[in-house]
């Protein structure tokens, strides 16, 4: 396996180096949406669902929507410039992101900079005053300013795919 370079406890630090205002909430394994709905009601801002997808051409994609979000996977390519979309493997979302299934989130992106992941963000989240995140592990969730958001993106060097999902549902 692919020696990831951000681990949780790297990433806070660094987020905090660069100066963004964030807020980390330390809680109980969440695994899905769904489940720590007591843990969200205590951070404001939109909740976040992300998904790891492999395309049929070998392309690997990030999806990060607010967790309520109806994502139409059959629709998703023609809209993206995908071939036909699967979940990736938990071996592949590790080497790509640094991160397990559960733990899946945008964040994860600090771990691809080759950026061999694509990254597409619901307008939704592209709007929300604030967004939370895991920090690379299901036992934390970040909260984030979008202004802050959009720093570490450009951090990154990353300018997301902002799809409207409600035109595809």
């Amino acid at each position: 396996m692919t020696d990831i370079a951000y681990t949780p406890e790297k990433l806070l630090r660094a987020l905090d180096d660069l100066g963004l205002k964030t807020s980390t909430l330390h809680h109980e394994a969440v695994f899905r949406v769904g489940e720590g709905d007591d843990i969200k009601s205590q951070l404001p801002g939109a909740h976040t669902k992300n998904l790891f997808l492999k395309d049929d051409k070998g392309q690997l994609w990030l999806i990060s929507a607010e967790q309520k979000t109806q994502i139409n996977l059959k629709a998703l390519p023609k809209i993206i410039g995908s071939g036909r979309l699967s979940f990736g493997s938990e071996e592949r979302l590790y080497n790509a992101l640094g991160v397990r299934p559960g733990s899946v989130t945008a964040l994860g992106l600090v771990n691809d900079p080759d950026h061999t992941v694509r990254f597409v963000l619901d307008k939704v989240l592209h709007d929300a005053g604030i967004v939370n995140f895991h920090p690379l592990t299901n036992t934390a969730t970040t909260a984030l300013p979008q202004a802050e958001f959009r720093k570490f993106l450009a951090w990154q060097k990353r300018d997301p795919l902002v799809i409207d999902f409600t035109v595809l549902s």
